[in-house]
């Protein structure tokens, strides 16, 4: 122990005199020795005093650092010939009271470090309650019979531990929550007569309570509180799981998410009921999307707190002050609600281990976590030894000076002002963390007071009428004021329609008026009012998205920034609100990821899902495209990629998520049949082609995928597993299990249309084909419009050596030498097909794609430079997309430069318009006026070559 002052040391050889006296029962000499020790708690003193064996004991053997594994057996042992439940309590009061002498000594002798002491303190009380609960459950089964369910299963009774002893962290003479609950329905059997489980269960309970709580000569063994069940004191003692569920799903609070973050199923973890009753509660407090309701609904909290703090006079708490366990413990919840249902590290009871993932996360700093984490076993440290002085449940600092000088010295400090100082910094500077993550007004999130121009506060009013309109907007004209009118009035009974909490209500009231105020600022509030109100109707009833825009102004300007830019981003939004997230962090909305990192992002966002669990993977899936189209979508309308750059895009987050898929797939097969046994380690022997867009690498936001799916399986293979097929079978259902995997709708959609019509042979071909057979009808079956495609083809997943063979056969394929005259008439009359069955027939109307000078034109004018030259110029198989094959028909002096150019150009524009008309959800047909330069150029190279 450290040396102490002159008044600490004063006070510490009275105190030694007087328990040297209380002890005289005792071995002097052993006293001497460990009066330092002694001299620390009155607990000790006054244990010893009644028990003195325990002193001897505890001297011969002296606790080890952490002693949990002993605990069951030790209490089995005082158990083992006990059958009256009286000393049944007495046994339990006992055992509990020398566990914790042996703790207190295990703490100020320093044997055990702060987590051991919580750990154990834990354990104890996990290990007395479900002792206890076993051994009245068996008790109350011989009165009164074993409830049973309707199939005449024996029911148990689960207890959730909840706060500090679900967490694993109790304190040295902290109460227990609890809550009792039980599976099923139904009545007892083989007892003198049946009776309800219900019945059976809240008279184990009381049983229970009693056993633990009922003071008597030998004190008690824990305080239960059983206010955190559903309902509190007014609700049944206990509830089946489906009241329970009821409950939690249709009048769940928020701070009973709270309280359930550490919920704990006390026992074996693999008993039978508990998993399901785990899963049942998993819903209720972590969302599946990023939930930012816990912000308000955590401020609110705090300052209930602070009031009654107030109110009760509490000073120098070093729980519910400022910068208190409390606050981190806010501090904690914050990621674990808000991030805990994507993140699913965080789904912990344990702070500390929740503080770990925080810092994995990097969702706070690594400093302010290491912060975090020392001030928080410093402040466990000391309200467990300021508990243990006398075993009172206290977390206020000691005003005498026996207790102060007591709490420095085991905290380390020779001097009660060293200690305060320290405790003093500590706090504040978790009370500056907290301040910044959900502290009022102190945090850039609080917008709640933002200041905003409350006149649009009128804009918000039941009883809106034109004039109030027109009063808060002045400049507008009558017209516009009536749109907007209409607009609000149709808003305010399509959310009529909607279930909305009292919540609800509130953050829509506080949302409105800033809302509104941010749209009249646009240009064209119409079109954007329009645009972002269906998309609040949508997710009116889901409160914590309304929080999200209004505890965010970047968030909320945003929004209004890519809806005023695009009707397709506001639909997407408005179909998939979970993408709101996306909107907070500005410096990242408009970044899209290195085009090579896809796959790698993908797969790093997949980490977090359990490899077996496929109903979240085709959710996350979707979830990822989804998030980076808008990504993607939101640097398109800011202008920060080109409509080519957008394309690139696209089709890279295509490949990476078909690359999963066809793993997913993959492993699917092979656990139901094995691997095709011609294959080598590692391999598929599978290679997936890419035509159109995709090939072409000109995917748009609603692109379907075409593909051609390829293998190299002889004929004789067969699978190696214990239910072997033949492998070419096997590729045939690999194909339709990656299909279905595309195109399984989930919350989020399909992932993508997935096209095979251009495989060989169409509809009436194979869906897996191999290569040989690939190249034998490439030669000798496919028609010219086949070629045309294979031109537009590239592949997109596979083994480098069955894409080199792939390759190779395309190669092969377009230098093939044709008859000039007869492909330029097949081309001719396959183009002229296409215009006749989908082009446009109004007048002076001009589908960008189809009619005659459009894009169309382009594609089949480059398709038949490939198949006309690269007999000559082998090179001009090397690309699959326009730009570059006309680059290369101008480096083998096929066409002029100068053409080139020009047609390059005209492609580019047509491509652009087509891409601003579909962020804007409009078809492909413009009028034809400001394309006539572009159409001429076109039609004058088509007159060119292809007549």
């Amino acid at each position: 122990m450290s040396e102490f002052n002159s008044s600490f040391s004063s006070l510490f050889e009275q105190q030694k005199q007087k328990v040297a006296l209380q002890l005289e029962q005792c071995n002097l000499a052993q006293v001497q020795a460990h009066l330092d020790i002694l001299v620390q708690s009155d607990f000790l003193v006054d244990a010893f005093c009644r028990f003195s064996n325990w002193f001897a004991d505890i001297v011969q053997n002296p606790p080890q650092a952490d002693e949990r594994q002993f605990y069951q057996s030790w209490l089995d042992a005082q158990l083992a010939d006990v059958t009256d439940e009286a000393i049944f309590m007495k046994t339990l009061r006992l055992f509990r009271h020398f566990m914790l002498v042996r703790l207190e000594w295990s703490q100020l002798a320093k044997i055990s470090h702060d987590e051991q002491i919580l750990l154990q303190l834990t354990e104890l009380a996990e290990v007395i309650i479900v002792t206890a609960r076993d051994w009245l459950y068996e008790l109350s089964c011989k009165e009164w019979g074993t409830p049973c369910n309707a199939q005449g299963q024996a029911q148990p009774l689960l207890i959730l531990g909840m706060g500090k002893l679900g967490g694993g962290e109790l304190n040295f003479s902290s109460d227990i929550d609890l809550i009792f609950t039980y599976p099923e329905h139904g009545q007892t059997k083989g007892g003198r007569r049946e009776l309800d489980n219900a019945v059976f269960f809240t008279r184990l309970g009381q049983r229970l309570i009693k056993a633990l709580d009922q003071i008597s000569e030998d004190g008690f063994v824990y305080r239960v509180d059983m206010r955190l069940r559903p309902l509190g004191d007014g609700g049944p003692l206990v509830l089946s799981f489906s009241s329970m569920e009821d409950y939690y799903q249709e009048q769940g609070r928020d701070w009973e998410r709270y309280a359930m973050v550490k919920a704990k199923v006390l026992g074996d973890q693999h008993a039978p009921y508990v998993g399901e009753l785990y899963q049942m509660l998993k819903p209720f407090v972590y969302r599946r999307y990023i939930d930012f309701s816990v912000l308000q609904s955590l401020r609110n909290m705090k300052s209930m707190i602070e009031r009654e703090v107030r109110r009760r006079g509490l000073k120098n708490n070093i729980k519910l002050g400022a910068g208190g366990i409390r606050e981190i413990e806010f501090v904690v919840q914050v990621f674990q609600l808000i991030r805990g249902g994507r993140v699913v590290g965080l789904q912990t009871r344990s702070l500390l281990n929740a503080l770990n993932v925080i810092e994995q996360e990097s969702l706070l700093a690594s400093n302010e976590v290491s912060l975090l984490r020392e001030n928080y076993l410093f402040l466990r440290r000391c309200e467990n030894l300021l508990q243990a002085i006398a075993d009172e449940q206290t977390q206020t600092l000691p005003d005498n000076a026996l207790d102060q000088a007591r709490l420095a010295t085991s905290m380390g400090f020779n001097h009660w002002h060293d200690f305060e100082q320290e405790l003093s910094v500590r706090m504040q500077c978790n009370r500056q963390i907290f301040n910044e993550l959900i502290g009022e007004n102190e945090s850039e999130s609080a917008s709640t007071t933002k200041s905003y121009n409350d006149q649009f506060d009128d804009l918000w009013v039941p009883d809106l009428q034109i004039s109030d309109v027109s009063a808060v907007l002045p400049n507008y004209s009558e017209t516009q004021a009536s749109q907007i009118h209409q607009m609000l009035i149709q808003f305010r009974d399509d959310i009529g329609k909607r279930t909305i909490g009292v919540r609800g209500r509130e953050i829509l009231d506080q949302l409105m008026p800033r809302l509104l105020e941010s749209i009249c600022s646009e240009k064209q509030v119409a079109i954007v009012l329009s645009r972002i109100l269906p998309l609040l109707v949508n997710i009116v009833s889901r409160t914590t998205y309304l929080e999200l825009l209004l505890e965010y102004p970047t968030a909320l300007k945003q929004l209004i920034r890519l809806c005023s830019a695009s009707p397709m981003i506001s639909d997407q939004l408005a179909h998939y609100p979970i993408l709101l997230d996306e909107l907070i962090d500005i410096n990242s909305l408009y970044q899209t990821v290195d085009p090579n990192e896809y796959k790698s992002q993908l797969y790093q966002y997949l980490l977090r899902i359990e490899v077996d669990d496929e109903e979240q993977q085709l959710e996350a899936l979707r979830q990822f495209k989804q998030m980076q189209l808008l990504h993607i979508a939101a640097a398109d309308v800011e202008h920060v990629l080109t409509t080519m750059k957008v394309s690139d895009h696209l089709t890279y987050v295509a490949e990476a998520l078909l690359d999963f898929v066809v793993q997913m797939a993959w492993n699917q097969m092979i656990a139901r049949y094995g691997k095709p046994e011609h294959l080598a380690d590692n391999h598929k022997g599978l290679v997936v082609i890419g035509y159109g867009k995709l090939g072409g690498w000109e995917l748009g936001y609603g692109s379907d995928l075409d593909l051609v799916f390829l293998h190299d399986c002889p004929v004789n293979s067969v699978t190696d597993g214990d239910k072997q097929i033949d492998s070419r079978q096997f590729y045939l259902r690999l194909v339709q299990r990656i299909i279905h995997l595309f195109n399984v709708r989930t919350s989020f959609g399909i992932l993508y249309e997935v096209d095979v019509r251009l495989r060989p042979q169409g509809d009436a071909g194979l869906l897996a084909c191999s290569l040989d057979a690939f190249e034998d009808y490439q030669i000798n079956e496919a028609w010219t419009w086949e070629h045309q495609a294979l031109v537009r083809a590239r592949a997109v997943y596979g083994e480098a050596e069955l894409i080199d063979r792939f390759n190779q056969i395309r190669h092969n394929v377009l230098c093939k030498k044709r008859d000039e005259v007869v492909l330029k008439k097949e081309v001719r009359e396959m183009r002229e097909k296409m215009r006749a069955h989908l082009g446009s027939t109004q007048d002076n109307s001009f589908n960008l794609k189809i009619d005659e000078g459009g894009i169309g034109d382009i594609e089949f004018l480059s398709q038949y430079l490939v198949l006309n030259y690269a007999y000559l110029h082998p090179q001009m198989t090397k690309w699959s997309d326009n730009v570059r094959i006309l680059e290369l028909a101008t480096k083998y002096q096929i066409i002029d430069s100068h053409e080139a150019q020009q047609l390059t150009q005209a492609y580019i524009d047509m491509r652009n318009k087509i891409h601003q008309l579909a962020l804007q959800l409009l078809p492909s047909t413009v009028n034809g006026t400001p394309f006539k330069q572009e159409t001429q150029i076109v039609n004058q190279s088509w007159q060119k070559w292809l007549t």
